[in-house]
């Protein structure tokens, strides 16, 4: 889960000046140790679950175009836990 949430770390500090909602995800994720991407999303409101509802496919199929495989993988997996 340390990759994965490296990646999400980086695709919601993108947002963190525009989005209150994102630097709270932003935090939870610098401060949990999250032993798996299920125990992060169950620990998600669903308001934060809509809001990476949101940017998660934009950043998953910027993986795919710049051939970051195992990225768009690794996203793709936590956006597939969200519902």
């Amino acid at each position: 889960m340390e990759k994965t949430q490296a990646y999400l770390r980086e695709i919601i500090s993108n947002y963190t000046e525009t989005y209150p909602l994102s630097k709270k995800i932003y935090n939870r994720l610098e401060q949990g140790d999250y032993p798996s991407e299920g125990e992060f999303v169950k620990d998600l409101t669903a308001e934060e679950i809509e809001f990476l509802n949101k940017i998660l496919p934009d950043a998953i199929e910027y993986a795919k175009n710049e051939l970051d495989d195992q990225r768009a993988q690794q996203l793709n997996e936590v956006y597939e836990l969200l519902y």
